[in-house]
């Protein structure tokens, strides 16, 4: 499920081109979206986006993450999607890491401590510069990792996730992966059921069993790790309701 109040310009454009008027207060809830997907960043400005500015702008058409030896991050902080809450979807993205770590945040929470606001725990699709754990399934201050590249998971009830198959070598996964370039990452959750891919390629498939653990709707978002200087970089950010 997705709630939102996001334009719904492509509604808009169909109403228009059946020559029908239509007021931006008669169109259709964003709950019978269907297999219709919607842009989640517009491509000039942070609207529906919320996290530190310190370290989040809009360059060159992308969000871009930015942290320096003059302007570092003290830990984990995030841009959190404030445009609804996803349940069962599919969204898809491209993204450019050029060093160190980030990932995307879903079916996620905020959590409220010392470190500030901008701080979440759930499911991360991870990424990082060495591209070892790019296209993996992290768990941000939780389980932690729950499924590496090429990995085909079950977690327990007991929490612990356990091996059932092969979905590709994790070299072909590296290879896949363009470097400092712009990627494909779609993530797809469905009930327990979570997919991501990068680049066309599978690279896990999670089925999670752990009731007291798993999360089945949540926030989206994006992340900045704290560290060395990084930039990561996000754009073409759409989702389709399932």
């Amino acid at each position: 499920m997705l709630e939102s109040n996001l334009t719904r310009r492509g509604l808009l454009k169909g109403a228009a081109a059946a020559g029908i008027a239509v007021a931006a207060w008669q169109i259709i809830p964003v709950k019978a979206w269907g297999a219709e997907a919607k842009a989640l960043f517009n491509g000039k400005d942070l609207t529906d986006w919320d996290g530190d500015t310190k370290f989040w702008s809009v360059k060159d058409g992308a969000i871009t993450g930015l942290t320096t030896a003059e302007n570092p991050t003290k830990g984990n902080t995030f841009l959190v999607w404030r445009g609804g809450t996803t349940k069962d979807f599919e969204l898809t993205m491209m993204f450019k890491l050029d060093n160190h770590n980030s990932g995307v945040q879903y079916r996620s929470k905020t959590v409220d401590n010392d470190a500030g606001k901008w701080v979440m725990r759930g499911y991360q699709a991870d990424m990082d510069g060495a591209n070892t754990y790019t296209g993996g399934l992290y768990e941000e201050k939780g389980r932690g990792i729950l499924a590496k590249p090429g990995q085909k998971v079950v977690i327990g009830e007991d929490g612990k996730p356990k091996v059932t198959g092969t979905l590709a070598d994790p070299k072909d996964v590296k290879a896949k992966i363009k470097d400092k370039d712009w990627n494909e990452l779609v993530i797809i959750a469905q009930g327990n059921h979570l997919v991501q891919k990068l680049n066309g390629l599978q690279t896990i498939d999670v089925t999670d069993d752990d009731p007291k653990g798993r999360a089945m709707e949540g926030l989206l978002g994006l992340q900045v790790h704290a560290g060395q200087p990084m930039k990561v970089q996000f754009k073409g950010i759409m989702m389709k309701v399932l």
